[in-house]
């Protein structure tokens, strides 16, 4: 079993563990708990009553966060017909084949956060899904990282707008800002990825599709929020 820090048992003891917190009592308490060197991220951890083994409960969508997750996002756009767009958007990297033998030699991948692609690329991407897919990058047009409107996509890529999925477990965990938000801030970012993950709820679920909620810092103790 591993072993934990003072500070973190102390931490941890300040955590009502019966008490289920509101957003907002969660999110003073993270910030209260924060004692890292470093600006933790906030997270939030969704258990989902899918049964995430079948394929038409996958819960994936985009949501917008109100005030970004305050990290500094990277983005490639790999296009042959929209490079001046994505050039002119801010992206980091942009083009077109070169940028997909680039990364069958391992590059570019380390160099970004997100690739985004117009359609004409999907057919030449796939000889490089098998490395793209792994480490949750390949576009995807549920992601809306497939796309004709560059522009849009890529800035609203900057201004923390981001994908969420289910696990393998049936759970959703997301970064919603860091510990220097303010709370209200972290509330308002927590409501909008619970609201886009109802709206993705999968056609024909019934019943309610969250069980429950725990959110925390990087470094800090969970703190439920909901729970059925």
């Amino acid at each position: 079993m591993a072993k934990t820090s003072k500070r973190f048992r102390a931490a941890v003891a300040q955590v009502d563990k019966t008490k289920v917190y509101t957003p907002a009592e969660a999110m003073a308490l993270i910030k209260e708990l924060a004692t890292a060197k470093f600006d933790e991220s906030v997270e939030v951890h969704i258990d989902l009553a899918i049964d995430a083994r079948k394929g038409d409960q996958q819960v994936r969508a985009t949501v917008a966060l109100p005030h970004g997750t305050g990290k500094s996002v990277r983005v490639a756009v790999i296009t042959d017909t929209k490079q001046q767009e994505a050039n002119d958007a801010g992206a980091e990297i942009v083009g077109g084949e070169e940028l997909i033998a680039q990364i069958k030699e391992g590059k570019v991948i380390g160099d970004v956060d997100v690739i985004v692609a117009t359609p004409e690329m999907m057919p030449k991407l796939a000889q490089v899904a098998r490395i793209l897919g792994p480490r949750g990058m390949m576009p995807n047009p549920k992601a809306e990282t497939v796309t004709t409107n560059v522009a849009s996509v890529v800035e609203g890529l900057k201004k923390g707008k981001v994908d969420f999925r289910n696990d393998k477990t049936g759970v959703v965990h997301q970064a919603i800002g860091k510990v220097s938000f303010d709370t209200e801030q972290l509330v308002e970012n927590y409501e909008a990825l619970l609201a886009a993950i109802e709206a993705a709820r999968p056609a024909g679920f019934k019943g309610a599709l969250v069980k429950a909620i725990a959110v925390c810092s990087t470094m800090g103790p969970a703190v439920t929020t909901f729970k059925k």
